[in-house]
């Protein structure tokens, strides 16, 4: 396809605007790197009309005008004849695949950027983006991401460079106004801290999906189109230790940079900080905490427990409240309740309200032994400590003995293990200090088998969380 069939025309309609930035993003991103890729504009917008391609054969509705703006930007576009153009987008000779063959690592960065800045544009057009479109953005991003981390070329991990990437892309942004919409890069290194979480796959998948879903609606809303009035409150189940607070919190920045609400902090609370002793101070109590939230999130944890008392208990004039003041600030505030998956089910059916205000559950699965594993590796270490290969196969005895059943405490349990193992490495070092002998610096950081709580002494762990623990360090 020639470089004047892909012009854009004298007078092009209106929409284009939103389409023509990203893919002018691409080119320059890809065509900075010079020879080191030497990268044509014309192939540029090959890929960019693939991508155009890819997710307008799964659209919904796209008008003949949003239609009419893709190709006044990528020329003609049509159902995709590639099976998986995410896959052609990272080939051998592809343009991010030169790029970081180039060690243009900041330019693919870049173009990555711009790609996924694209897409998004591309899903607004549709005037009811599909799921399928969605998911599609899922798909996208993370083939992407897989080929840029394998060349170790995510921002603050390029080697050899003298400053992070990411600091380089942010010293270039001009300053902005709070109302200024987030960048796609500050919304990407969000979703990249939380792919760098272990385990939880399927949870950062549907998180993902929440944030592309209103990265649409905000390019909708740019573009003074319809955006669906949907609730953004959610319920989180599992485990204790599973993330959830860890997920809850990010979920708050990653709301904010979106402008879903205006700081994005935590307000953690549970039955106790809401249900009062008498008439009129539960209800109180409720707003108290709202105010504390006020342009973040609130956190009930254990949100089940407020439908359990009696006839006298005013657990359930706590629901009411945090259902109605949900609804009444929901441009402000987003509500996520955490719990068992039965119990909280039964809460939800429990308010008639509440089901509709609260539509989408997350939840979390227990760890896996290598999964907790790594956990505790990261704990040992933020420690400044080292597990030998006789302590990493304790511990994966312990975690594949303990029970996985309702209340075992995943990262709180071995966030437990290492702390116990660490008491006994004190005592085995303390008793070597009594003998006469002194411990280096390699032995006072070495956690050996020796120091691994036994099976029995597990027992006492029980896999009960510990208050406060977090499954992340």
């Amino acid at each position: 396809m020639s470089d004047s069939d892909q012009g854009a025309p004298d007078e092009p309609s209106a929409s284009a605007g939103p389409l023509d930035a990203p893919v002018g993003s691409m080119t320059a991103a890809a065509l900075a790197a010079g020879g080191a890729a030497e990268v044509t504009e014309t192939e540029v917008r090959d890929e960019a009309a693939l991508v155009a391609s890819w997710l307008l054969g799964v659209s919904g509705s796209i008008s003949p005008e949003g239609v009419e703006a893709l190709r006044a930007i990528v020329g003609p576009v049509a159902p995709a004849e590639v099976a998986r153009p995410d896959l052609s987008l990272v080939a051998p000779d592809a343009v991010l695949s030169r790029l970081l063959a180039g060690r243009a690592h900041l330019d693919a960065w870049r173009y990555y950027l711009a790609v996924m800045e694209l897409a998004h544009a591309v899903v607004a057009l549709d005037v009811y983006p599909t799921a399928s479109a969605l998911a599609l953005l899922d798909v996208l991003r993370t083939t992407m991401l897989s080929t840029i981390d394998a060349a170790g070329a995510r921002p603050g991990r390029v080697p050899g460079d003298p400053a992070p990437a990411s600091d380089a892309v942010q010293a270039e942004k001009e300053p902005t106004g709070a109302e200024d919409r987030p960048t796609e890069e500050d919304v990407e290194e969000l979703l990249a801290e939380l792919d760098e979480l272990i385990g939880l796959e399927p949870v950062k998948a549907e998180v993902r999906r929440v944030a592309d879903r209103l990265l649409v609606d905000n390019l909708r809303t740019d573009a003074g189109l319809k955006v669906p009035d949907v609730s953004r409150h959610l319920v989180f189940t599992g485990n204790p230790g599973t993330g959830k607070t860890t997920v809850a919190r990010l979920l708050g920045r990653l709301y904010a940079a979106m402008g879903l609400v205006e700081r994005g902090h935590l307000v953690e609370t549970d039955r106790e900080g809401l249900v009062a002793g008498y008439v009129g101070q539960t209800a109180t109590r409720v707003k108290e905490r709202f105010e504390e939230a006020d342009g973040g999130v609130l956190l009930v944890d254990e949100a089940y427990s407020l439908a359990r008392g009696g006839e006298r208990d005013f657990g359930r004039e706590a629901i009411d409240a945090v259902v109605k003041l949900a609804e009444d600030r929901r441009d402000r505030i987003v509500v996520i309740l955490t719990g068992y998956p039965v119990e909280m089910a039964d809460l939800v059916a429990s308010n008639p309200g509440m089901a509709s205000r609260f539509p989408r559950t997350l939840h979390f699965p227990d760890y896996s032994d290598e999964e907790l594993l790594e956990i505790a590796e990261l704990l040992a270490e933020a420690g400044a400590y080292r597990l030998t290969a006789g302590a990493r196969n304790a511990l994966c005895a312990r975690f594949d003995e303990a029970e996985r059943d309702r209340g075992f405490g995943n990262g709180r349990f071995a966030r437990n293990l290492v702390e116990a193992s660490i008491d006994r490495q004190a005592s085995r070092i303390a008793a070597s200090v009594r003998e006469g002998r002194s411990p280096d610096a390699s032995a006072l950081s070495q956690i050996r088998a020796e120091d691994v709580p036994t099976a029995d002494e597990v027992a006492e762990l029980g896999g009960r969380p510990a208050d406060g623990a977090d499954a992340h360090p």
